[in-house]
């Protein structure tokens, strides 16, 4: 190539680079046209395009226009062109909803769910993707109320001015049903103890009213939790519940199987609190009482929580209010090591607490469960114990908790909850040695999502029947005060072995609240009228007794709970003590009645129980007090003796006393019938004493000591659970009737 050739190219490519330039490609929109459409006018469709006049738009980026267009779902298609400097868009309309049905089904409550879950409504505009997409949604619906048969048929119908109608054809098939409940590498704990545990049940003919016997996966993963959070309080560190699966057995009958990895059995060891220097450790004397008495026990969230609100309640006294604290776990072999961490905070103040997917439950039902409230310095124990509080009301499925930091010293909460039904209907049957009953319950826990809990039920036995209507609200006025008012009749014929019967029917209004820390206190007016009928083969100081009364009392009561938790428990106590006080009466009774129960694990497994019952009944006016109200020592305080057949007699009729006192021993004993799921053994000695004859002088009180020891066996058969007792009486009066052995057969459904 020449020189001077190669000069020029050289310069040419440096002018290129340093003086770049483009071919431009652009056209400068002059106007803006519209073809296809009816509906959606002119204008709106240039504001989805997102294009102006005067705008200029490469010639091949038209793409852009077409996916805002489209993505308003508005349009089946849509195709741009320029000619001239001039925008056309051309469109094709999607049709418009009409109706939309739901047919082949008769519950409304169905209905309603599945047209809340689709995604298409009425008038909304109609895409062959969203249908298809709300047919798979049906079905998932469907499988979470245990319809996994169910078939759903689509069908369009054209009307005019493309206006689509949509029929959703659903057949539900048979309801799944669990036919047995099945659980795989559980070795501490047999099946009857887990399937108590969670909240799925087998299916059984009897059980015509109850939801739970159906296979429902949102069900499924709450027992999945149940199981863990068992597993967790009893020592269980390292649990896993693997999976959880459902095997068909037959058309509609599925084997519900959770597969357990319960791990070694772990221990706590060194329980430490660390506190700033300027706090007094006299404050926590009661958190390092606690930690001696932990020592060496299992493992347990509960006792942790126990922990934490111990630590809660100190921290609420002014000088703790900003602090936080944290546990830290060290692990050595099956030993865990705990220190709690408790430091000051830079004060924050709640500036709003906010509530989402309460549809049902009002939000000062919410509020009123809060330990925080917004003005207050936010504790982040408080702050949890807020939580565990919602969660305690059982109106939820979840509640998800978010704090969110904001400037100059405050943090908002969101609180987002997801509710489930709260109503429930309930019936049940028993046999046993004592008798037969029969019973049915209608009970709503959150009636009008005000929190108010109501509960009318009907009991049925050979010798009373009983109704009840019970209602009560925990947050009366938006206080921590619970109000609660039943409506109760009943009528028992006692005629045969105690000489009487009785038709009583009245009413009571009540309010109760904690006092201080698990110490409850209540307080009720209650009002009654009773007729009282004497048999004809009574004696003639019985038939004094027969007549009317009207009775208006207030009875008073305290619960102090201590138990680590309130169901199954393991360790911790519960007192409770009720006192009735007349005040216009006919009889002027006065009762008392105090009852405690002290639990103790031992040997990993076993609870030992200690039981203590006192009651007293006496005539303030100096009177007898009147047949029905006499004391009787319960069944299950005396094993090994007929009810009510113990201590002094009128003729053929036991009388009663007007003082009791009975001290239980029992303790499971799970080493027996280790391999048996279904069986679990108990020993227990029973210690009883019933005096107080105001009856009759000349009748004797038949004070002796009475007692008993025996087992109790305890069966989960395939028709309900059954309960075996024997026992053996080792002392007694002359006038006491035994009964070595006792057998009740019942289950709910």
């Amino acid at each position: 190539m020449p020189i001077k050739s190669l000069i020029t190219l050289l310069l040419t490519i440096l002018l290129l680079i340093l003086f770049p330039f483009k071919v431009n490609s652009n056209e400068l929109i002059k106007s803006i046209d519209v073809v296809g459409n009816d509906r959606i006018s002119k204008e709106s469709i240039i504001v989805f395009s997102g294009v102006k006049i005067n705008d200029e738009i490469e010639l091949n980026e038209t793409n852009k226009i077409l996916k805002k267009i489209y993505e308003t779902n508005f349009f089946r298609s849509v195709k741009t062109s320029l000619v001239n400097n001039k925008l056309i868009i051309s469109v094709e309309e999607n049709p418009i909803i009409g109706e939309i049905k739901i047919e082949g089904i008769k519950a409304k409550r169905i209905v309603k769910i599945l047209k809340d879950n689709i995604s298409l409504k009425s008038r909304s505009s109609y895409s062959e993707f969203t249908v298809k997409r709300d047919v798979e949604i049906i079905y998932d619906v469907l499988k979470n109320l245990g319809y996994y048969f169910s078939n759903v048929n689509l069908l369009l119908a054209d009307r005019s001015k493309n206006i689509i109608d949509i029929t959703y054809e659903i057949d539900l098939g048979d309801k799944s049903k669990i036919n047995k409940i099945i659980f795989t590498g559980n070795k501490a704990f047999k099946e009857n103890k887990l399937k108590s545990i969670i909240t799925s049940e087998e299916y059984k003919f009897w059980k015509i009213i109850s939801g739970r016997k159906y296979l429902l996966e949102s069900t499924v993963n709450l027992d999945k939790r149940l199981l863990k959070n068992f597993y967790l309080n009893k020592g269980y560190y390292n649990v896993k519940i693997n999976s959880s699966f459902a095997k068909l057995n037959d058309k509609s009958n599925f084997e519900l199987i959770f597969n357990i990895t319960e791990g070694e059995k772990y221990f706590f060891n060194n329980l430490n609190l660390n506190i700033p220097v300027d706090f007094n450790k006299e404050n926590f004397n009661e958190v390092y009482d606690l930690f001696s008495s932990l020592s060496g026990k299992p493992y347990s969230i509960l006792r942790i929580e126990k922990i934490i609100n111990l630590i809660d309640r100190i921290s609420t006294n002014e000088q703790f209010i900003s602090i936080n604290s944290t546990v830290k776990e060290s692990i050595v072999n099956n030993k865990i090591d705990l220190i709690f961490e408790v430091a000051e905070t830079e004060k924050f103040v709640i500036k709003k607490i906010n509530f989402s997917g309460n549809n049902v439950t009002r939000e000062n039902v919410l509020r009123n469960q809060l330990v925080l409230d917004e003005g207050d310095p936010y504790n982040e124990i408080l702050a949890l114990k807020s939580v565990n509080n919602l969660k305690a009301l059982n109106f939820f499925k979840d509640v998800e908790f978010e704090v969110i930091d904001l400037k100059n010293g405050f943090k908002e909460i969101n609180i987002k909850i997801t509710e489930k039904p709260t109503g429930e209907i309930s019936a049940g049957a028993g046999v046993g040695t004592s008798g037969a009953t029969i019973g049915f319950g209608v009970k709503e826990n959150n009636y009008l999502g005000k929190g108010i809990g109501l509960n009318t039920n009907l009991t049925l036995t050979e010798d009373s029947i009983k109704g009840l209507i019970y209602i009560r609200n925990p947050n009366f006025r938006n206080t921590d005060k619970s109000v609660n008012f039943s409506v109760e009749a009943t009528e028992i014929d006692k005629l045969t072995d105690f000489g009487y019967k009785t038709s009583k029917s009245g009413f009571t209004l009540g309010t109760g609240f904690e006092y201080y820390d698990d110490l409850n206190f209540g307080i009720g007016l209650s009002t009654y009228y009773e007729s009282v009928e004497a048999d004809s083969t009574a004696s003639d100081r019985q038939k004094k007794q027969a007549g009317n009364y009207f009775d208006i009392f207030t009875n008073l009561n305290f619960n102090y709970d201590k138990r680590d938790q309130k169901f199954q428990s393991t360790d911790g106590f519960l007192s409770k003590y009720t006192i009735n006080l007349p005040i216009l009466s006919d009889s002027n009774t006065l009762s008392n009645l105090y009852t405690f129960s002290n639990y103790y694990e031992y040997l990993d497994k076993n609870i030992f129980k200690t039981s203590v019952y006192l009651k007293s009944s006496n005539s303030l006016s100096g009177d007898n007090i009147k047949l029905s109200e006499r004391n009787y020592i319960p069944s299950t305080r005396l094993r090994g003796f007929e009810f009510g057949k113990v201590g002094p007699k009128d003729g053929d009729d036991y009388i009663g006393g007007n003082y009791i006192a009975t001290i239980n021993f029992s303790s499971t004993v799970p080493q027996f019938f280790p391999n048996l799921q279904s069986t679990d053994l108990s020993v227990f000695v029973d210690i009883a004493n019933m005096w107080g004859v105001d009856y009759d002088s000349s009748l004797e009180s038949s004070d002796d000591i009475r007692s008993s020891i025996g087992i109790g066996l305890d069966w989960f058969s395939p028709i309900g659970p059954i309960n075996f007792t024997l026992a053996q009486p080792l002392s007694k009066s002359s006038n006491d009737k035994t009964e070595t052995f006792r057998f009740n057969l019942g289950t709910t459904f």
